[in-house]
């Protein structure tokens, strides 16, 4: 023990113990780390490949939020509590991804891990996996909580709950994440992620984290009892209004059964909105919870052992005997540490995050509004457009609308029944070469033969009795009488 130093490292994690011998008592130790002691040599390369995995949920949830801020909302279906979630869950991984760059030692010496404050990449990863994971769970908690108003108690989140939830989403994991940071530390004890120490971890960390999440899923099961009940409530309003009897419904009953149709309506459509994000709330929140309480435990063990050394003799002595061949002492240290199998599977469910978060808060919708965005973004269309018309109209809509020619509504192979010769003598021509042609002279309007766009005095409006009409001011034909009188 006098050659290791007494300053650098976690002196805590240490695990020595004293041990009798023929000069006396002296202090014996495991080398570092001491999970390659407790648990089989397939367990080295598992931490690893959860930090892969963690690399591909963090390009899962960086696609999501670049659709979010891309894509228009009615394509994403967006929301400010969607978005901190997600956030969130992109800090939590960064945890597990920095030790992948860093490749850091573990160990600061034979027997002592490095802690914050002798290895960088330990601080920096610490930092993110505190911070992300209470965030995870704060936002997680908003979530819950605003859809417990909305369905339970009809209240509608404004902007008051919106400034609400973005202090306290970003203010509280912050403000848990440097007390315990600055109080306990964090240092490598569990594969190249560190972790919170022992000292005040639960009352500084775990313990808040739990409490959010242990209120978080009874809001959760009590909204969903709600829904039950409302739904229940529906199928019994039902039955009573479909019974065959003579009598008829009182008033009172009517109005109860178009209440609960209706709170069963308004229900089953948050509910179909939401509850993707239900699910995904429900899936971060047990995972971080489990990964809490499985390390909160086996903190618990390992000091536990420390404080009683006797309760490892029997797993000491057999790596004395078999000359430190720790395969063959793996049955005795079982109740020392926890099973290898739960701690893979808690590293394995909290680095499956990123996807859950992407299949559940994604849409299908995504991919054609991504190829809507990409056509539009590196496709252009040059149509030709007339410089004369560009002076008159900065809206491409509307170039084709500078002196166009009047549409027919209808298509006939005779002359209009009614025109006037000096409306066809006044049809111009444009000529793109001559301005002075188009715009140097004013348009002149010649009344047609019968128009009515001037006033007229109140007696035109009584009609009169034997007024003539002569057929000849128009196209009209005349009758038989005066075409065979002619001939």
């Amino acid at each position: 023990m006098s050659q290791f130093p007494i300053s650098d490292g976690y002196l805590p994690g240490r695990f020595c113990a004293p041990v009798p011998s023929a000069q006396g008592t002296i202090d014996c130790c495991l080398p570092c780390p001491l999970t390659d002691w407790v648990y089989s040599d397939r367990f080295r390369s598992i931490p690893e490949v959860t930090n892969w995995l963690n690399v591909a949920g963090l390009a899962c949830c960086l696609s999501l939020l670049i659709s979010y801020f891309v894509l228009p909302v009615e394509k994403t279906s967006r929301h400010y509590l969607t978005v901190g979630f997600v956030v969130a869950v992109c800090i939590l991984q960064l945890g597990f991804i920095i030790p992948l760059g860093a490749r850091p030692d573990q160990c600061h010496d034979s027997i002592t891990p490095n802690n914050m404050y002798s290895d960088l990449s330990c601080a920096l990863s610490g930092a993110f996996l505190l911070a992300g994971g209470f965030a995870a769970i704060m936002w997680g908690f908003l979530r819950s909580l605003s859809l417990h108003l909305q369905i339970c108690w009809k209240v509608i989140p404004g902007r008051k709950f919106f400034w609400a939830s973005v202090l306290a989403g970003c203010g509280v994991p912050i403000i848990f994440a440097a007390t315990a940071y600055a109080l306990t530390g964090v240092s490598n004890r569990f594969g190249s992620t560190c972790l919170l120490n022992h000292e005040n971890a639960l009352q500084d960390f775990w313990g808040p984290l739990l409490a959010f999440a242990a209120v978080s899923t009874v809001l959760q099961f009590a909204t969903f009892g709600y829904c039950i009940k409302v739904y229940i409530m529906s199928l019994l309003d039902d039955s009573t209004t479909t019974d065959n009897t003579s009598t008829l419904p009182s008033y009172n009953s009517s109005v109860k059964t178009i209440t609960a149709k209706q709170a069963y309506r308004r229900v089953r459509k948050v509910v179909a909105l939401q509850w993707r994000g239900i699910l995904i709330v429900l899936i971060i929140i047990v995972n971080v919870a489990f990964l809490s309480i499985i390390f909160v435990s086996m903190d618990n063990t390992i000091q536990t052992v420390k404080k009683d050394i006797h309760k490892a003799e029997p797993w000491l002595l057999c790596l004395v005997v078999h000359a430190g061949d720790k395969n063959k002492c793996l049955d005795q240290v079982g109740s020392l540490v926890k099973n290898e199998g739960t701690m893979i599977a808690a590293l394995m469910l909290l680095s499956l995050n990123g996807f859950w978060t992407l299949l559940l808060l994604g849409r299908i919708s995504l991919f054609p509004a991504w190829g809507t965005f990409l056509r539009r973004k590196f496709t252009h269309k040059h149509d030709f457009v007339s410089v004369d018309a560009r002076r008159f109209s900065a809206d491409p809509r509307n170039y084709e609308m500078i002196q166009s020619p009047p549409q027919t509504a209808y298509k006939s192979s005779e002359p209009h029944l009614m025109s006037s010769p000096a409306d066809r003598d006044s049809t111009a021509t444009f000529s793109p070469s001559s301005k002075s042609d188009y715009f140097g002279k004013e348009a002149t309007y010649a009344s047609p033969v019968l128009s009515f766009s001037t006033p007229v005095p109140p007696s035109a409006g009584v009609p009169q009795q034997g007024r003539e009409w002569d057929p000849e001011s128009t196209h009209a034909k005349g009758s038989r009488s005066n075409t065979s009188g002619d001939g």
